[in-house]
C-alpha cells in the first residue's frame, strides 16, 4: 500500500465520488443492457454516464484510482468493468486509525 498514492487519487472530488458510489453498485447503477454484471463490477461506460464526463476523462480516472490500488478491472470483450478493492480500503482506514 503506497498512501500517498491513495491520496493523490483521492484528492479528486470525482475520483471520490466514483469510488463512494462503486460501494453500493446496485444503488447507483441501473442494471444494463449486456446483462445485470454487478458481481464482478460497474461497466466504464455507466460511470462516463453518471459522471456527466467524457470517456477518455474517465478512463484516466479510472486509471488512477486502479494504480492506488483502490479498484480493480475485469474485461469481458470490449467492455471493462470495475469495482472496489476493499481488502486496500480496510488497510488504508487501518493506516488512518494506526498512524495518522
Amino acid at each position: 500500500m503506497e498512501p500517498i498514492e491513495i491520496f493523490k487519487a483521492l484528492s479528486n472530488p470525482t475520483r471520490l465520488r466514483i469510488l463512494q458510489w462503486l460501494r453500493e453498485p446496485e444503488q447507483h447503477f441501473p442494471p444494463d443492457d449486456k446483462g445485470d454484471q454487478r458481481v464482478i463490477g460497474v461497466c466504464v461506460g455507466d460511470i462516463t454516464e453518471k459522471v456527466q464526463l467524457s470517456q477518455s476523462t474517465v478512463s484516466e480516472y479510472l486509471a488512477l484510482l486502479q494504480r492506488a490500488g483502490l479498484v480493480t478491472s475485469q474485461r469481458f470483450g470490449q467492455w471493462t468493468y470495475y469495482k472496489r478493492n476493499e481488502a486496500l480500503i480496510a488497510q488504508l482506514a487501518h493506516f488512518v486509525v494506526d498512524e495518522l
